[in-house]
């Protein structure tokens, strides 16, 4: 009996593979935000039984960018503030 843990994971295009590998940031479909593993807000969310369903995983922030996915405002805050100015700059 094989007991090697597997990890479903996002790939670029928005389909799920397994990985041997863990996700290095997690993801929730419904509003395509990504951040940390240990995020206080998506945690609270995980505790209240929200997220849970539409969650998913990323093996690097370029996937989880590739996918369509925008940083959190709370657990990545740099990277929102970056992905913030070039949507304002966008619609400008």
């Amino acid at each position: 009996m094989d007991n090697t843990k597997t990890y479903k994971l996002m790939d670029e295009n928005g389909n799920i593979y397994v990985s041997e590998k863990p996700g290095t940031l997690g993801g929730y479909k419904k509003r395509k935000i990504y951040g940390r593993l240990d995020c206080p807000s998506a945690l609270r969310h995980i505790a209240k039984g929200e997220y849970v369903k539409h969650r998913v995983f990323f093996a690097d922030e370029a996937t989880a960018i590739k996918a369509g996915y925008r940083p959190c405002g709370i657990c990545m805050k740099e990277a929102y503030k970056v992905w913030k100015a070039e949507q304002e700059g966008v619609c400008k």
